[in-house]
């Protein structure tokens, strides 16, 4: 599967050849410079927190990708209509083929920060075998092979993180949520790699704007 990381959560998937599938189009300021990227085919959004949709860049993209179709959760889905932009919904369980490609949502709830506070409805995503959990740790119902793994955040810690992907077992891993991750703090990319690799899983922190197979 070819993958660009655009940044945080922004990400490009081609899991097929034509099909690319772009992530959490969310501020700019944390997720880099994807208002230019092309033939998309759907844009999914895990949930409305500003680090991962912000709506004036989401309708730039859609101007440049007239034929990609958004993809979220009802939720998300009540601040499209706001706006009048369309979109489908796919949530926990439920899944929709996109040119012959799976994508099956899980999860219902953002994980807890504190008590209610942010608490939003969150919907992971598989794309065939990747999976973006966005903001939590909920478990899908297939078979993993790339993990799109948060790796910091206020409503997470890397003991669950670690966890998480060893439960999954997937071949690769490489981080997201990590927007706020400047020089000073990269030590906490070297954690999941230290921890994981002992487990024959692979970490690869991927460059950003740069198209990778993995």
């Amino acid at each position: 599967m070819k993958i660009k990381k655009l940044g945080h959560c922004c990400f490009v998937a081609e899991p097929r050849t034509g099909v690319r599938i772009m992530t959490d189009p969310g501020h700019p300021d944390f997720s880099g410079d994807y208002l230019t990227e092309s033939n998309l085919s759907a844009i999914l959004i895990t949930h409305e927190h500003a680090d991962h949709l912000h709506v004036e860049s989401l309708k730039k993209v859609l101007e440049n990708n007239p034929d990609a179709i958004v993809i979220t959760n009802t939720s998300v889905g009540k601040i499209l209509d706001a706006e009048n932009i369309p979109h489908t919904i796919v949530e926990q369980r439920q899944k929709f083929d996109l040119h012959g490609v799976t994508i099956t949502g899980f999860g219902d709830l953002h994980a807890e920060i504190y008590l209610l506070f942010g608490r939003v409805q969150n919907t992971g995503y598989t794309i065939d075998n990747l999976c973006f959990p966005g903001d939590a740790f909920h478990y899908p119902d297939v078979e993993v092979d790339i993990l799109a793994l948060p790796v910091s955040g206020p409503w997470m810690v890397m003991k669950d993180a670690i966890e998480y992907t060893k439960k999954m077992k997937p071949r690769i891993v490489f981080p997201v949520h990590d927007g706020m991750i400047k020089d000073f703090a990269a030590f906490i990319w070297k954690i999941p790699e230290a921890l994981l690799t002992p487990n024959e899983i692979m970490f690869k922190k991927l460059e950003i704007g740069v198209e990778e197979d993995i």
